[in-house]
């Protein structure tokens, strides 16, 4: 039932993703945004792991859980670090994403040309 649950839950949120584009003048970037935000607040006051722990993994798939990822790491290091430790601490969880998609887009761009 969790792997349903993941799949509804990540569908959801495209779904969701999708009508705010095709309804609004918001671009891509914006939408992507927004939802970042989303998940930052909703982990702020701990809602987004209580839907992890319920919908599983199709949870920590969409954009939503960077911002999850974002907050749940400054306030880990909040605790041990004070201010200091939400600069720092933001970037811990994060890093390898972060990472990984700069690597990627550079390797990516060696090979694909863009359209005019």
């Amino acid at each position: 039932m969790i792997y349903l649950y993941s799949f509804l839950f990540a569908g959801f949120v495209s779904m969701l993703g999708q009508i705010i584009l095709d309804n609004t003048k918001l671009t891509a970037g914006h939408i992507t945004s927004l939802f970042v935000i989303i998940g930052a607040f909703l982990d702020t006051f701990s809602i987004y792991d209580k839907i992890i722990a319920y919908v599983g993994g199709g949870a920590l798939v969409p954009i939503t859980s960077f911002g999850h990822s974002l907050i749940h790491g400054a306030l880990a290091k909040a605790s041990e670090y004070g201010l200091i430790g939400i600069l720092t601490g933001m970037f811990d969880l994060t890093a390898s994403g972060i990472t990984s998609a700069i690597i990627f887009t550079f390797i990516f761009s060696l090979f694909c040309r863009p359209k005019d």
